[in-house]
């Protein structure tokens, strides 16, 4: 079970650079996947507290008068109220683990984990884009923005993000309050690095979607006989005698750990769904869009 591993800086760059070549494609796939799901996308803005100004409606009994445009209310001939956009509820915020084990991959016949999980963050921001919501990237923006910058931004994110200590496969960067985020990673750490990580942002408010990436032979181990096994993130190397026999602990040691991811997440509202990159991106955008639609991932 080998794959390309990235332990030295020289290394590390040269996947940067590879990544970064990739990225074109990468982004034509994205809109083309985007684009056969798009209709029936809309956006879920709604009025709330917030500084951007989404429409006018009439005033109703009961409204503030504080909130009446009275230059709007002249030209209409009765009165009408500002509404502003609910930044809070509104505003997603996008991450990519772009850590050593995510350049793995079993065969040439999949992509490796960090090539899919591009596709499906460059696709969602497409997707958010035009349903007029707000994006941010998580360490690169300082605010969430609407328009047809996001995708550009999201491109420039994964080109130019430095690669995390391989302790670090969360996000550190400040979530805001109230607000939703989609994590794309392998989530190979401990559940309770995880519930760590979730329990301050819930407290606050946040609410949103693991997306976890896999290989397939991360899942079913297709391995026998005598074998050389190495680690992507300075783990080392381990001969190992009989893979078949240690296929049987692996796998149930790999469902208990993915049924704690998806506890953990359940507990504190978020979601956690899981894409092999042997299965059709558009599934997971589908599985993940529907997940950003419930109430405990969509609202605040």
């Amino acid at each position: 079970m080998r794959s390309e591993p990235l332990r030295e800086p020289l290394q590390q760059r040269a996947e940067a650079a590879s990544l970064a070549a990739r990225l074109p494609a990468l982004q034509l796939e994205a809109r083309r996947i985007a684009a056969g799901i798009v209709q029936g996308v809309h956006g879920r803005r709604r009025a709330g507290p917030g500084e951007t100004f989404w429409q006018f409606r009439a005033y109703q009994p009961g409204d503030p008068a504080q909130r009446i445009d009275w230059r709007q209310s002249a030209r209409g001939g009765r009165l009408f109220l500002r509404e502003r956009e609910w930044e809070a509820a509104q505003a997603a915020w996008l991450w990519c683990d772009q850590s050593p084990s995510m350049a793995f991959r079993s065969t040439k016949a999949v992509p490796r984990k960090l090539e899919r999980a591009a596709v499906l963050m460059i696709a969602l921001g497409d997707l958010l884009a035009g349903g007029g919501e707000r994006v941010g990237v998580l360490g690169q923006d300082e605010r969430a923005v609407t328009g047809k910058t996001i995708p550009g931004r999201i491109l420039r994110a994964l080109s130019t993000s430095a690669r995390l200590d391989p302790a670090e496969h969360l996000p550190q960067a400040r979530i805001p309050g109230h607000a939703r985020a989609v994590l794309f990673g392998d989530f190979l750490e401990r559940p309770e690095q995880l519930r760590a990580w979730l329990q301050p942002r819930v407290a606050a408010g946040v609410h949103g979607v693991l997306v976890q990436v896999v290989d397939p032979a991360e899942e079913t181990f297709p391995y026998d006989g005598r074998m050389l096994v190495e680690g992507l993130e300075g783990d080392g190397q381990r001969m190992v005698e009989n893979a078949t026999q240690l296929g049987a602990r692996y796998r149930a040691v790999w469902q208990a750990h993915r049924a704690s991811l998806t506890e953990e997440a359940r507990r504190r509202g978020w979601i956690h769904l899981v894409h092999r990159t042997d299965q059709p991106a558009t599934t997971a955008l589908v599985a993940l869009w529907q997940a950003l639609a419930l109430p405990h991932a969509g609202s605040a």
